[in-house]
């Protein structure tokens, strides 16, 4: 493989091709294929990015049958027939049945200008500073984003310039089980001398991807939207890896019954790995002045476009989140099976997660580095998650064929029997 331009002149800052040094050219859903011809089955898909998989036939056609006119591309906000549709699409499909009412912004194509645009957008509608995040939470690395983002490694690259506006609290789980972590929350709030200053907002993830596929009980969450009715706190659940159907639900809130006051979505929105990012609000939160949060790429055409046919085809019925929450049972099964021979050979290891996004916490992240690279000389793509990398992280699309799960489970098993014999 010819790989030396790539070494030569890339940023040291890459990641993923260090895990996996080929030079990938063709996918289509669940597989990958390298330069040499070899197909890999994507347990990674785009790192939450890809959950109707690589090239899907039906939103790659309304990708190709709106290129092949001369319709809008590049929009900045103006108004366009893909954005109304879109919209349209977004508040027929989605919102409505699930009795949700927001408006909707679109703030640039990434998950951390949606970030951003959500805690400024908190800020700005509570008149506070303070936003209070979750121990190995992540939702970002941009300056705001960063600032409610637990891993020591992302803070540290400021070069020493502080984050600022947010503290950290212990996420559900935390502090071990029989600990409801709100109790602390909850009399920081009570207590004038606490030294919590009231936040603007909550943000959360449902579950935690970075973080190590941490998923917070549906009780837990619950107690967490009251808390912040209660004392005039925004909830902000940060859906962008969880959302978009990972959790066998669109929204990723909608296990617990809560409804956010922000929603943030990224990753799969498009529906086909383009950028594209979006900001859900209770309308009465939309206190933006003209152009006093803009982007560039917010009025990205193709990606509504996409978007669209990717709600049209897999959400008019709850079909396809049945399918997710079955495939969801076999990843957790097989799993748990894979975690319990771990156990069996003196390393402890346990099966995590909800839906699609499922982790195998194996406590070291030498240990999931040497399963995830043998995985992927046996034909699996496949990454790990957690504050040390110390759990294997399953994203496979949502797509993916019963033959192909089995398979990918069946080459992680294999791989883990191989790397800690």
């Amino acid at each position: 493989m010819q790989t030396q331009i790539l070494e030569r002149m890339e940023s040291d800052v890459r990641t993923y091709s260090r895990s996996f040094p080929v030079v990938f050219t063709r996918a289509r859903n669940a597989r990958l294929t390298d330069e040499n011809g070899r197909e890999y089955i994507d347990f990674l898909a785009g790192a939450g990015t890809l959950n109707y998989g690589h090239n899907n036939p039906r939103i790659k056609q309304a990708l190709l049958d709106y290129l092949a006119e001369d319709n809008i591309i590049h929009g900045l906000d103006f108004w366009t027939e893909a954005k109304r549709h879109y919209l349209e699409t977004l508040e027929e499909v989605i919102l409505k049945p699930r009795g949700l009412d927001y408006k909707v912004q679109f703030p640039g194509p990434t998950g951390t200008n949606a970030v951003e645009a959500a805690i400024r957008l908190a800020r700005n509608a509570k008149g506070r500073h303070n936003i209070v995040a979750f121990t190995n939470g992540f939702h970002g690395v941009t300056m705001g984003a960063l600032a409610t983002t637990g891993n020591r490694k992302f803070r540290e690259a400021t070069g020493g310039v502080p984050t600022v506006g947010g503290t950290f609290l212990p996420y559900d789980g935390y502090l071990g089980d029989g600990t409801d972590t709100l109790d602390y929350f909850e009399k920081l709030l009570t207590d004038k001398s606490g030294g919590l200053d009231v936040p603007a907002g909550v943000i959360v993830e449902t579950v935690q991807g970075e973080g190590g596929i941490n998923a917070c009980s549906p009780e837990w969450l619950k107690r967490l939207e009251q808390i912040c009715r209660a004392h005039d706190i925004l909830l902000i659940v940060d859906d962008i890896q969880a959302g978009c159907g990972r959790t066998g639900k669109f929204f990723s809130f909608e296990h617990a019954g809560v409804v956010p006051d922000i929603v943030t979505n990224s990753k799969s929105l498009s529906g086909l790995g383009l950028p594209f990012a979006q900001v859900l609000m209770r309308p009465e939160l939309d206190a933006w002045k003209p152009g006093q949060y803009n982007g560039t790429f917010r009025g990205f055409a193709l990606a509504f476009t996409t978007a669209a046919a990717a709600l049209n085809h897999y959400w008019r019925d709850d079909s396809f989140a049945k399918d997710v929450q079955r495939k969801g049972e076999i990843v957790a099964e097989r799993f748990q099976k894979i975690a319990g021979w771990i156990s069996e050979q003196g390393i402890e290891a346990s099966e995590r997660g909800r839906g699609l996004m499922r982790g195998i916490d194996v406590g070291s992240g030498e240990i999931a580095d040497k399963i995830t690279h043998q995985a992927f000389k046996n034909g699996l793509v496949i990454e790990t998650s957690g504050q040390d990398g110390e759990v294997v992280k399953c994203l496979c699309p949502l797509t993916i064929t019963d033959e192909d799960l089995e398979q990918g489970l069946s080459i992680l098993e294999e791989s883990a029997r191989q790397a800690l014999s």
